[in-house]
């Protein structure tokens, strides 16, 4: 990969939306054509080529290439854009405790700005799980350093929204 090759991928990404709904395959031939340009096993080509079946509609196709770019070690910014994109076609796909289990360990990884897609993907697949106080409380928890005002108020509002109450902790009714 080179500057080049980078922002080739960035125009071909720019220009997903004008392919349309007809376009799908186009679209997915384009990003192709970039990955082939990559050596054999690079992890950074099974990546785009995922990201490209998830952006028009296949998450069922995507979740095995964004298998393979992890298992061929993928890393950095990549890396953890791949697991957040992973757990989501994984949730999409009905398999949102896999989701669930992969983004888990990312709430303590080091920040960096997709902290808070974590957190809402994460918050998907919790809802999808029914277990939808715990991803409010996470998407909350991601809003409040954001807002003008009441950051803590809402982040104390997320966190109670999971903690026991006072009484079910003490035993008491």
């Amino acid at each position: 990969m080179n500057d080049d090759w980078e922002k080739r991928v960035e125009t071909a990404w720019a220009s997903l939306d004008t392919y349309g709904e007809d376009g799908a395959a186009e679209f997915r031939a384009l990003v192709d054509g970039l990955a082939a340009e990559l050596p054999d096993g690079d992890p950074v080509g099974a990546f785009e080529r995922a990201c490209a079946w998830d952006s028009t509609g296949r998450s069922d196709r995507a979740v095995p290439l964004y298998r393979e770019a992890l298992a061929g070690g993928l890393d950095g910014y990549r890396r953890r854009r791949t697991l957040i994109q992973l757990a989501s076609s994984l949730r999409n796909t009905g398999r949102a405790e896999e989701g669930v289990a992969l983004l888990t360990p990312e709430l303590d990884a080091p920040s960096d700005e997709l902290d808070d897609a974590v957190r809402a993907c994460l918050a998907l697949c919790l809802a999808s799980l029914g277990r939808e106080r715990e991803g409010l409380a996470l998407v909350l928890g991601a809003l409040a350093p954001h807002l003008p005002r009441y950051q803590r108020s809402m982040g104390n509002y997320a966190r109670l929204l999971v903690e026991p109450e006072p009484d079910q902790v003490s035993g008491r009714s």
